[in-house]
């Protein structure tokens, strides 16, 4: 039977891939970071992909998953800014002084309000800030990590798992540098009247005054957010993102020897990354990219549009030519509805991924006649089974 489930067009843009990399990056750039994903926002395009999908400890970057709960449940009205919080026996030990760990000396048996609370844990990375919030909020500390986990997986964070508010160690919680990525994008996309937080350069509570831990802050790179993280046998890692010249770019990296190399690579990458690239329009808003088969309608195809402008962000002296494919799911079968989701531009340089774009049906398309879909049957019958006899055959040894 026909293993009928994709069908890759012809390249429609005018140009053709020249090379293949073993890292998504333009020849030539390596990072030291044994895990690295970054993005260019406007676009979406993948400016750089090592092991992006590797499964690592979040440490304190795990934090920000938390905070991505905190600003939903502000945004929704559940919570308020001013909502106050006990701060519980084991948030105080586990998270707060006697833990020796990123805290913001919350006192036992106080209240202390949410935006306070909020700044404690994007300033300071406070474990305890987390637990008073994660205890507030939904109970228990393990109430509020499944609630983590569920909220990764509407984000498309597939190697997610979180089982602490904090990322104090366990040997449970999982991230990949595209996860955080994503995480990123939704913080600073989805709740930008918080966003703000992650970019406040100190906060004092309880009389003890403490600067931001992020260190790209300052450093004329536009950065403003998000966290750092170490874990013991796995090294220190980040998740940054920065502004300058209109153009936002988001990073992730993991793996790193040392906190010094955290930073220099950090910054390395992102200067790379609002240099060395640069826009191009490959179609405009509504303009056809290709067409679509249709069987057992009155056309035999369907245009294809994207809902928008669809432009790249490729290195200045681009050393790998631009290519492109469609892909949908064969054959699309009539009636068709105008405006369906029909299949995917996929956008490539130098064999590397750049970009993935929904396309639609630029108009509907009607079932066709008796004799018509008779006709199509026919010649579909025929193409599953020479598809079939193709993709079933093995290849000589």
């Amino acid at each position: 039977m026909l293993k009928r489930l994709l069908r890759l067009c012809a390249c429609l843009l005018p140009f053709a891939s020249q090379s293949n990399a073993a890292e998504t990056a333009p020849a030539g750039f390596v990072t030291k970071a044994a895990q690295a994903y970054m993005i260019e926002a406007s676009t979406g395009t993948v400016l750089l992909a090592k092991n992006e999908e590797q499964s690592f400890s979040p440490a304190s970057l795990a934090k920000l998953m938390t905070m991505d709960l905190v600003f939903g449940s502000l945004k929704k009205g559940e919570i308020t800014l001013d909502t106050e919080y006990p701060v519980s026996e084991y948030a105080w030990r586990t998270g707060g002084a006697p833990s020796r760990t990123a805290t913001m000396f919350a006192a036992l048996k106080s209240h202390i309000r949410v935006e306070d609370l909020i700044k404690g844990v994007a300033v300071q990375g406070a474990n305890d800030g987390c637990i008073i919030l994660a205890e507030g909020m939904s109970g228990t500390e393990g109430n509020f990590a499944a609630a983590m986990t569920r909220r990764a997986q509407t984000l498309d964070m597939q190697k997610s798992i979180f089982t602490n508010s904090t990322g104090l160690p366990d040997g449970k919680s999982k991230v990949s540098a595209r996860d955080l990525v994503a995480l990123a994008v939704d913080l600073q996309q989805s709740y930008p009247e918080y966003y703000h937080y992650f970019a406040q350069p100190d906060f004092e509570w309880n009389k003890i005054f403490q600067r931001n831990r992020n260190p790209l802050l300052g450093l004329g790179l536009g950065a403003d957010g998000l966290a750092t993280g170490f874990a013991e046998g796995e090294g220190y890692s980040i998740v940054a993102s920065a502004e300058r010249d209109g153009k936002r770019l988001f990073l992730a990296l993991g793996g790193i020897a040392s906190d010094k190399e955290r930073t220099e690579e950090a910054k390395r990458i992102l200067e790379w990354g609002q240099t060395a690239f640069e826009d191009r329009q490959l179609f405009a808003d509504k303009e056809v990219v290709g067409a679509a088969s249709v069987y057992g309608g009155q056309t035999g195809k369907v245009d294809l549009v994207a809902k928008g402008p669809v432009s790249v962000y490729i290195p200045v002296s681009n050393p790998d030519r631009l290519s492109a494919r469609i892909v949908y799911r064969w054959p699309l079968t009539a009636p068709v509805a105008a405006d369906a989701e029909a299949g995917t531009l996929v956008i490539s340089a130098g064999g590397r991924i750049l970009r993935e774009v929904p396309l639609y049906t630029a108009q509907g398309v009607a079932q066709g006649s008796l004799t018509s879909r008779a006709f199509d049957a026919l010649l579909e019958l025929g193409e599953s089974l020479l598809f079939s006899w193709l993709w079933d055959t093995a290849e000589p040894t």
